[in-house]
């Protein structure tokens, strides 16, 4: 842990995650837009506004009210496409949504000390797969969201111990579909030999946990002590959605920094295929152990 902190520090994360959060914000309508034609094929607009506003209820209500109000922009555009327009509108939102996935490929390669080796159409082909994959992963976990919603509302007829005990199984899935995710890009992200599931872990589960709790403590913070509207005004609602959005990436990198750091702590393989000596296992910090720096 000493070393994550001090590594921190040398990557200067804190820099690197304000980048990343700069262009996640760019991307957030795109990708709004990509979401809601996606999950749109298979509900209603308005349920889309809905199960979306749902989720965005757990991070801070000026952030989630700004996302509301670019939700409705998007479904209200939208409506209508069908077939040709429905497939261009689609690609042009996952075309504008890609440049979040490019800083965290960007900022990920800092972490691991990787440098991008892989050439412009591989890397195209990987940000176009990461945003793919954050818009199944979050029509995944709306639809979790609706099933959930829907047994409850079954529970509620029987006892009140069934629908506790289905919220904490909601809860718990969307848990492990969440620290799954964080740990594939983990694993994919870096240009280098994917380390094993196993090394991935303990970085994905506290990447998960760092987020639910710096979630909530800044909204807790931000809803009683900061005043944002006073001091920006109108940008208020901006400033809260970027100030949560750097804290969501500066927890999602400092995850990486500790598998990165377990990794150089050992001088055992964490690489996947058979075992190989130091120096070719096309990782820096699988090849080279801590204590022999």
């Amino acid at each position: 842990m000493r070393r994550t902190y001090a590594e921190a520090g040398n990557d200067n994360l804190g820099l690197v995650a304000a980048g990343v959060a700069f262009y996640c914000f760019l991307a957030l309508v795109p990708l709004l837009g990509a979401l809601v034609l996606t999950y749109g094929l298979v509900v209603e607009p308005a349920d889309v506004t809905r199960h979306i506003s749902a989720i965005a209820s757990v991070i801070p209500a000026e952030a989630a009210k700004l996302i509301d109000e670019q939700l409705v922009n998007v479904v209200n555009s939208a409506s209508g496409k069908k077939g040709l327009g429905l497939a261009a509108a689609l690609a042009l939102a996952l075309y504008g949504a890609m440049k979040g996935a490019g800083a965290l490929i960007t900022a990920l390669g800092i972490v691991y000390e990787q440098p991008e080796t892989r050439g412009f159409v591989r890397t195209t082909l990987l940000q176009l797969a990461m945003t793919l994959g954050a818009v199944l992963l979050t029509v995944a976990l709306l639809a979790a969201a609706s099933a959930s919603a829907f047994l409850e509302d079954l529970a509620g007829q029987l006892s009140s111990v069934a629908a506790v005990a289905i919220k904490v199984g909601a809860w718990a899935v969307t848990a492990i579909v969440a620290t799954f995710g964080i740990a594939a890009v983990y694993r994919y992200a870096p240009a280098r030999r994917s380390p094993r599931w196993t090394w991935l872990t303990p970085g994905s589960v506290f990447a998960c946990v760092g987020f639910v709790v710096a979630t909530l403590g800044f909204g807790y913070y931000a809803a009683r002590f900061g005043d944002y509207n006073a001091t920006y005004g109108s940008l208020g609602a901006v400033v809260v959605l970027l100030f949560w959005l750097y804290l969501s990436a500066y927890v999602l990198l400092l995850g990486a920094e500790l598998n990165s750091e377990l990794e150089h702590q050992t001088a055992r393989d964490t690489t996947t295929g058979g075992d190989k000596p130091m120096g070719t296992r096309g990782a820096v910090m699988a090849d080279q152990a801590a204590a022999a720096d």
